[in-house]
Formats: C-alpha cells, sequence, structure tokens
C-alpha cells in the first residue's frame, strides 16, 4: 500500500469511506482496536465537519516513519470560510451544529498531535498524528 491515501468528502457517504480507509491503514501500521476507534472517531469528526461546514474538501491520510516509529496522521483540508475564532472551536461544550460539542476538542484528546490553520474566507488544514506505542 502506498504510504498516502485520500478521500474526497463531499457526501455522507464519504465520510464512512475517509473512517474505513483510516481503519485499515491504521491496523496495518499495527495499531490495537482501541487506537483504531481512536483514529477512526478522530477521521469522522474531522470529515463531518467539513461536509457540514465547507460543504467539500478531502481527508488525507498518510503512513508516517519518524525515529523508527510509525504513525498515521491524518490531514483534513477544506476551501470552506474558515474558522473564525479557533479558540472558541477547541473549548469543550461548543458546538455550532447543536451537536455534543466534542468536536475538534475531542481529535485533539484523541490524537497524539494536533494542529490547525485556517484563514477566514479561504478555508482550514487539520493535522492530527497518532503514533504506536
Amino acid at each position: 500500500m502506498s504510504n498516502q491515501s485520500s478521500v474526497e468528502i463531499l457526501t455522507e457517504w464519504d465520510i464512512v469511506a475517509a473512517r474505513q480507509l483510516g481503519r485499515n491503514v491504521a491496523k496495518e501500521l499495527g495499531f490495537g482496536t482501541v487506537d483504531q476507534a481512536r483514529i477512526t472517531t478522530a477521521i469522522s469528526e474531522l470529515a463531518r465537519n467539513i461536509y457540514l461546514y465547507a460543504g467539500q474538501g478531502r481527508i488525507e491520510i498518510q503512513q508516517l516513519t519518524e525515529n523508527g516509529v510509525k504513525g498515521i496522521l491524518i490531514i483534513a483540508a477544506d476551501q470552506g470560510p474558515g474558522i473564525p475564532d479557533v479558540r472558541r472551536v477547541m473549548e469543550d461544550g461548543f458546538s455550532t451544529s447543536g451537536g455534543l460539542g466534542a468536536g475538534l476538542p475531542g481529535v485533539k484528546r484523541l490524537m497524539d498531535e494536533f494542529k490547525i490553520e485556517t484563514i477566514p474566507g479561504e478555508g482550514t488544514d487539520i493535522r492530527a498524528t497518532k503514533w504506536l506505542r
């Protein structure tokens, strides 16, 4: 399998496809079932955000090796409206969709590394990494 794969997010079915791809890559890398669930939950949240707020975008999954340690990098990228207040969306319980508000703070907790780059009116790039222990 290649070191990089992606799913274009246009419909709700694409969220399912991104989750499946992420689980397959995580399993192939040797992640246990608990970490596979964490990774697929993070992917689901990121893909749903693309679908709900940007309308379309891409989930990219990369296999990493750093200092002999394997990992998985999830990139959620879109050219949507961007996030006007990153600090606010990173507050537990904050939701613009009426959901539970686990959202991006939940993704950050599930993964080992988390970074948001966003420009209002241009789009958002979120990168979340999980390392194999």
